[in-house]
């Protein structure tokens, strides 16, 4: 994780807890002058409504006007993590074990950065995911960007 992110989430992760959200994750893009922050917020009882991203947006943007941590124009978003949810940290692909994900790697690994397998586990800093009966053991900070594939049956 960047030091923007971490700073990032250290800013807001309070607004989000303090109103009975669970942080999920965020998503920085910097797009030259206008750049883009995505947050996710989750709510295992409840879900994510509209007004819940609201409520969020003002308390987060309020408190980011103050803290000022990003000094351009920016964008913010604020949602749910989706079906399709973003996996930010291990802790979220331990939980996710016995489901389908697709990543995508910073540097290729045995020829390749893309894959979509089963997550099977976790070993140490490792997500151990299951690709066409072959086993990969992915360093967790080698992985760019990870989501759940939804199965609808």
């Amino acid at each position: 994780m960047s030091a923007k992110l971490k700073q990032l989430e250290e800013i807001l992760r309070p607004v989000v807890e303090g109103l009975g959200y669970e942080f999920w994750g965020i998503e920085f893009r910097s797009q030259g002058h206008q750049s883009l922050l995505r947050l996710f917020i989750d709510d295992a009882e409840n879900g994510i409504g509209i007004e819940d991203c609201e409520s969020v947006s003002r308390q987060a943007s309020g408190v980011m006007d103050v803290e000022d941590p990003i000094r351009t124009e920016y964008t913010l978003e604020v949602s749910s993590p989706g079906m399709d949810r973003p996996l930010f940290r291990l802790e979220q692909y331990e939980a996710f074990v016995g489901h389908q994900v697709q990543l995508r790697l910073r540097m290729a690994f045995e020829g390749r950065r893309k894959f979509q397998g089963l997550i099977k586990g976790i070993e140490g800093d490792e997500v151990v995911v299951v690709v066409d009966d072959h086993e990969y053991l992915l360093p967790f900070d080698s992985i760019e960007k990870a989501n759940i594939v939804p199965v609808f049956e």
